[in-house]
């Protein structure tokens, strides 16, 4: 028999019990499905608690084990498009930066996106650069890194490549290029080893001569450096033995000149340089002078808000400098449906983003789409690719 102490005990504890479950069941039901309002209100403050590499790590576990629920309904036709003979479902990627080891790609597309761009991956394994390395700018939607190409190199992240692709139902996959920091075989090797090597699976292959985090390689931008570049990674991609040849782009800064925007123009324009597309942009290294957050003076690249519209003005100009005869993918900033439509009338043909994926979470992406449908209907629109480049034509 028990006491009346002791019945009031276990029936405390059987509540706790079942409130503590229903609750973990709520909050995992929530996540599972990508609650707006509750990655808002819980999950992504939790995760700011965190360091921002802990929490990095910890995004990328829950894409890699597809802890979040699959789109349910499938993409407006509005949203379709087709690029370099590619057909995507709707115009919003994930950036390079994120996916760094090509873990998580299932997971990023069940979520959404349109395509996902792994790496930088480099030809040897690397550390990058010592810790700390990431900063949160919350004041400003911001993020500063300082990563130096981290990455497990080209052997790990083949194999994981080459098991998504696969799948029957699978990521548009990007794999994004770089180069070791103490290049054994010289800069531009390392390039075209990894055209060599990711050639034959990936959908489409990223140059990345613009991440300010690797010393000297943002120098290769510069005109000469550039053309005899692209020179030789067209040839190594065009004598690849696979029967569709990637797409090759190139990703360039956003901290350009004039004068060096309208050289490289030149030289992507030219035939034997003729990339199919370019990124703009990668991170500045420029700090706005109305930045708020303690970190704004770490070294690095800056991305999100501070961005938007330096990247934006940069895809006007090189739509302008190309007559638009070379595809863009536009990067830096996106947070709404809004900010993708401005690069997309600006010039772009995709959009990519990062750092409000880190900020809000996997409900950003359906957010967006969203807001990108109501937007192209409004204005008229049928098609995404319709609105192409508007913006730059009309001023």
């Amino acid at each position: 028999m028990y006491t009346r102490k002791e019945k009031l005990i276990k029936q405390l504890t059987g509540l706790v019990t079942v409130t503590l479950g229903g609750t973990t069941a709520f909050a995992g039901l929530c996540i599972w499905n990508g609650n707006e309002k509750f990655y808002r209100d819980y999950v992504m403050p939790f995760t700011r608690r965190l360091d921002p590499e802990t929490s990095h790590k910890l995004a990328v576990f829950a894409m890699k084990h597809c802890l979040i629920r699959k789109q349910p309904e499938p993409d407006t036709e509005s949203l379709s498009t087709k690029l370099w003979n590619i057909n995507f479902s709707n115009p919003v990627g994930l950036a390079a930066g994120f996916d760094k080891q090509a873990e998580a790609m299932q997971g990023l597309h069940r979520t959404g996106f349109g395509f996902v761009e792994i790496g930088s991956v480099t030809p040897q394994p690397q550390e990058g650069n010592k810790k700390p390395r990431v900063f949160r700018l919350e004041e400003d939607n911001a993020i500063i890194n300082r990563y130096g190409f981290n990455s497990e190199g080209h052997e790990a992240v083949y194999d994981r490549v080459r098991l998504e692709v696969g799948k029957q139902k699978r990521a548009i996959i990007g794999v994004n290029l770089g180069k070791n920091k103490l290049s054994a075989m010289g800069d531009v090797r390392d390039y075209v080893v990894g055209v060599e090597k990711f050639g034959a699976i990936a959908d489409y292959l990223v140059i990345n001569i613009s991440s300010p985090n690797t010393p000297g390689l943002r120098g290769l931008q510069q005109k000469e450096e550039l053309e005899n570049l692209i020179t030789l990674v067209l040839e190594a991609r065009n004598k690849l033995d696979t029967a569709k040849l990637p797409p090759l782009l190139v990703k360039i800064a956003p901290d350009l000149s004039d004068d060096e925007k309208k050289d490289i123009a030149s030289v992507i324009l030219k035939e034997k340089c003729r990339v199919d597309g370019i990124i703009v942009s990668n991170t500045t290294t420029s700090r706005p002078s109305d930045l708020k957050s303690q970190c704004k003076d770490e070294i690095g690249g800056l991305s999100g808000q501070p961005l938007k519209d330096i990247s934006t003005r940069c895809i006007r100009d090189f739509y302008r400098l190309t007559s638009g005869q070379i595809p863009i993918i536009g990067v830096g900033g996106v947070g709404s449906g809004q900010d993708a439509y401005e690069k997309i009338s600006a010039g772009a043909s995709l959009v990519q983003l990062y750092t409000s994926f880190a900020f809000q979470g996997p409900p950003v992406i359906r957010r967006i789409k969203r807001e990108l449908d109501e937007i192209l209907r409004s204005k008229g629109y049928r098609n995404v690719t319709e609105a192409i480049g508007k913006s730059a034509q009309s001023n």
